[in-house]
């Protein structure tokens, strides 16, 4: 029975910035990637704790070094451009230059559109496309000088069924919006051997915000956050030359990589699985049955 992906050493001394690094998905591909000795930028907005969730810019910082890696904490907006600019410079000042981006900062909002006001709609937007095609943009000079450049968007497969929007088109919308940079970017980027992919949860991940926002709710029929680590660790060692353009779900890939103990990465083993959003029934349903969402 295959175990989860293993650290080689890949990624000592290659620059990895990640917005919405502070905590949850961010957080735990930094840790991974940090065990081989990489360059971390961790990117996000979390300066202070929060009262009830967990974890800094500079606490992830320190879990990073503790790791292995190297860390350089910054304060990001991914909506302000000066502090996205201001953010990669320093990036380029401490570390030399940037090999890997990982649009990971997101924002959600489940409510239809009467209930979905516009400052809602905007930050959702303002985050989740224009802060991926911003940061993109932003680090595309040194992605261009990068070793094995990767671009990882941690968005959905484009599957356009109405089922998606019907219940909250907007935040759909700024959810594609990231995935349509993927469909964009890779054939933009591919001169100049910069891979641009994405990445997306099976099922559902349990996070500290998960925690929060489902009130210290149950964990089960949820996956641990290390699944995504060990899919991105697994996307990021690729040829940035041919592995390019791919919409991935987690655990389709990692079964390419030989891995076959999923129980491993689930909160509690055994309990009946949660479908994330966007999931393609053809996706979940061999495995699991009729994802009924």
């Amino acid at each position: 029975m295959s175990v989860a992906i293993k650290n080689t050493g890949f990624f000592a001394g290659k620059t990895v910035f990640i917005t919405g690094a502070s905590r949850g998905i961010g957080k735990e591909i930094a840790l991974k990637l940090a065990k081989d000795g990489a360059n971390i930028v961790v990117a996000a907005k979390t300066a202070t704790a929060h009262p009830k969730l967990p974890g800094t810019i500079y606490t992830a910082a320190a879990e990073i070094e503790k790791a292995g890696g190297h860390a350089l904490p910054c304060v990001v907006d991914v909506r302000d451009e000066a502090a996205v600019k201001a953010a990669v410079d320093a990036a380029v000042k401490k570390f030399g230059g940037i090999d890997i981006l990982i649009n990971n900062a997101s924002a959600i909002s489940l409510t239809n559109t009467e209930d979905t006001d516009m400052k809602r709609y905007d930050l959702m937007h303002s985050i989740n496309t224009r802060g991926t095609y911003l940061l993109t943009k932003t680090c595309l000079p040194y992605l261009k000088k990068g070793k094995n450049p990767h671009v990882l968007n941690i968005s959905p497969p484009l599957d356009m069924e109405a089922k998606w929007f019907g219940p909250h088109v907007g935040y759909t919308m700024a959810k594609f919006g990231m995935s349509m940079c993927v469909l964009g970017h890779h054939e933009e980027f591919r001169p100049y051997g910069i891979a641009v992919n994405a990445l997306w949860p099976l099922t559902a991940i349990w996070t500290s915000a998960m925690e929060f926002l489902s009130h210290g709710g149950d964990s089960a029929g949820n996956r641990k956050a290390s699944i995504m680590a060990d899919s991105a660790y697994a996307i990021l060692s690729k040829d940035s030359k041919k592995f390019t353009g791919n919409f991935l779900i987690d655990e389709e890939l990692l079964q390419t990589q030989g891995i076959t103990n999923f129980e491993q990465y689930e909160c509690v083993p055994g309990s009946s699985l949660i479908p994330d959003f966007f999931v393609p029934e053809k996706s979940f349903a061999p495995r699991f049955g009729s994802s009924k969402l």
